[in-house]
């Protein structure tokens, strides 16, 4: 038994990207891997970052999924298919495959730009605080990521997520929109006021089990924003500040990004 245990939610049907994790992305190099295999190789290098152990899964519905992650060497549990969201499958996970884990890290499995050190940060604020049962990343934006968020929502696609915190480092509202408010500018008297929610997750076994006895809330299901049904409930929210210097975040949410993240890819020099 390990005290970590990072698990990578990954579903076939997806409603915006039918069959994303196994969509092929270019690397810099010219190389192509599949999401889920870009995905699992950013879950192995946070474990190498971590430096302790920590055990590696992908969580998934669907044979072809499956398949794809045995190809890779990755240990695979089956779940439900009426999973509504990563956490649920998460959740789901753990119960079938009996983890008992401290602390459980949702890698979700369109991120695969997610530096190592974002897991490493989110697992040592974990370890900080006991009375924490969930916490989550945010980066502050920089002006290219802020006009990418403004282009996906004047273009009438539904991008990246963006979060509003509050003086103890609690998340007070996560949205889809752009927010707080600027009015389009993204840039305020030469500070950029927007954060973005990293697509990473970190529990305890209790939240986890709190979370799967509460019904979808009226803004869960209005942004589809799994993380709103912690602070529907009460349940406060963690989030942990990190930076990326020269790196680039970005979430494989629609098809059109896929030339997106190829093109940070090649800027980052991954293969």
């Amino acid at each position: 038994m390990t005290d970590i245990a990072i698990i990578i939610p990954a579903r076939y049907a997806s409603t915006r990207f039918p069959a994303k994790p196994l969509a092929p992305l270019r690397g810099a190099s010219g190389q192509v891997k599949s999401l889920l295999q870009r995905s699992v190789e950013a879950g192995r290098a946070a474990v190498a970052d971590m430096g302790v152990p920590a055990a590696l899964y992908v969580a998934t519905d669907d044979s072809r999924i499956a398949e794809e992650a045995a190809r890779i060497g990755a240990d695979v549990i089956m779940t439900d298919e009426r999973c509504r969201n990563g956490t649920e499958r998460v959740a789901e996970a753990v119960q079938n495959a009996g983890i008992s884990a401290e602390i459980i890290v949702n890698l979700q499995g369109d991120a695969p730009l997610t530096p190592p050190h974002f897991v490493t940060a989110l697992v040592q604020a974990m370890q900080a605080d006991p009375e924490c049962g969930i916490a989550t990343p945010i980066l502050r934006c920089d002006g290219e990521a802020v006009q990418n968020f403004i282009a996906d929502r004047a273009a009438g696609r539904v991008g990246a997520t963006t979060v509003v915190a509050n003086r103890l480092g609690q998340a007070l509202y996560f949205s889809k929109e752009v927010i707080p408010f600027t009015n389009g500018r993204g840039v305020v008297d030469g500070v950029v006021p927007v954060f973005h929610h990293v697509g990473l997750y970190a529990y305890r076994s209790a939240a986890l089990d709190a979370y799967m006895g509460w019904e979808v809330g009226p803004l869960e299901a209005l942004e589809g924003l799994e993380q709103l049904r912690f602070l529907e409930n009460g349940h406060p929210v963690r989030v942990v500040e990190v930076s990326a210097p020269g790196a680039v975040f970005w979430e494989l949410n629609n098809p059109s990004d896929t030339a997106l993240i190829e093109g940070y890819l090649a800027k980052m020099g991954w293969d």
